[in-house]
C-alpha cells in the first residue's frame, strides 16, 4: 500500500511538472523573444519550482553542495535522471548544454535551448560541431555561460560504470576554459525510467575547478579521480548498495 500510495504521488508531481513547464513558457516566451534574460529567468523559476514541488509532493528534497560556479567555465557532471539537470540550471546564471539536434523542435524544451545558448548536434557530427562550437567560443560569438557536459556520454545508473569519453577532455583543452567536476545520487530517489520517486535527500556536489593547462590525459585521470568516488559516498550516503534497485 505504501509503494502504490509513493507512486501515485509520483504520478501526479510528474504530471504538475509537465503542466508548470507550459503555464510558465506561455508567460516568459513573449517576454524571452526580446531580451534573452528572461529566457533564463524562465528556465530558473521552472527548475526551482520543480525542486519545491519535489519536496512536498514526494517527499524529494534537493540539495546543492560545494560552491556553485559562476565564471565561463566548463561543468563535467555525473549524470543519472533528469533532476540532475534541473539542480544544475537551478543555480548556475547561464546555463548551457550540448544537446542532440532534434531537440530543437521539441516543444518549449527546444525553443528555450536555443534561446540560452545550447549547441544542437547531429548524429555522426559530433566533432564538427564541437570544432565550431570552440570556434564560436574563441571568436566571442558563443554566449558566455557555463556549459554543462556529461564525461559518459550518457545517463548512468548507480552502480552502472562506463568509460568518460575523450570529447571532454577536447573541449576542456581547446576551450582553455576552467572544468568544474560535478558529483551526484540523483539516480536513487529518480531513475531513468518509469514513473516511481523516491523520498530521501538528492545531492549534487560542486568540486574545485581543475584549472586551464593540465594536459588531457591527467586532466581526463583527475576528472575521474574526483567524479566517481565522490558520487559512490553521495551513493552509500542515499542508502544505496550495489545490486539494490535504485
Amino acid at each position: 500500500m505504501k509503494y502504490a500510495i509513493q507512486w501515485m504521488r509520483s504520478l501526479i508531481f510528474i504530471i504538475q511538472m509537465y503542466v508548470m513547464m507550459f503555464v510558465l513558457a506561455l508567460y516568459y516566451t513573449p517576454l524571452a523573444v526580446f531580451n534573452r534574460d528572461y529566457a533564463y529567468h524562465g528556465v530558473h523559476t521552472y527548475c526551482r519550482y520543480v525542486r519545491w514541488s519535489a519536496k512536498w509532493l514526494i517527499g524529494l528534497k534537493t540539495e546543492i553542495r560545494g560552491e556553485v560556479p559562476t565564471d565561463e567555465v566548463l561543468i563535467a557532471s555525473k549524470h543519472q535522471s533528469f533532476l540532475d539537470i534541473i539542480m544544475i540550471v537551478s543555480v548556475v546564471p547561464r546555463p548551457k548544454f550540448i544537446m542532440k539536434a532534434i531537440l530543437r523542435y521539441a516543444p518549449i524544451l527546444g525553443w528555450y535551448g536555443m534561446r540560452i545558448g545550447c549547441v544542437p548536434v547531429n548524429r555522426g557530427k559530433r566533432g564538427a560541431a564541437i570544432k565550431k562550437m570552440i570556434e564560436d567560443v574563441k571568436s566571442g560569438a558563443q554566449l558566455p555561460g557555463q556549459l554543462i557536459i556529461y564525461p559518459q556520454g550518457t545517463r548512468v545508473a548507480p552502480g552502472d560504470r562506463r568509460p568518460y569519453k575523450v570529447g571532454v577532455g577536447v573541449l576542456y583543452e581547446q576551450t582553455g576554459q576552467a572544468c568544474v567536476p560535478a558529483a551526484t545520487n540523483v539516480g536513487v530517489f529518480w531513475p531513468r525510467h518509469g514513473i516511481y520517486r523516491k523520498p530521501g535527500t538528492a545531492v549534487v556536489e560542486f568540486f574545485p575547478p581543475i584549472p586551464p593547462g593540465t594536459p588531457v590525459k591527467e586532466f581526463m585521470a583527475e576528472l575521474a579521480s574526483v567524479i566517481e568516488p565522490a558520487s559512490d559516498r553521495l551513493l552509500e550516503e542515499a542508502g544505496y548498495k550495489a545490486g539494490s534497485d535504485a
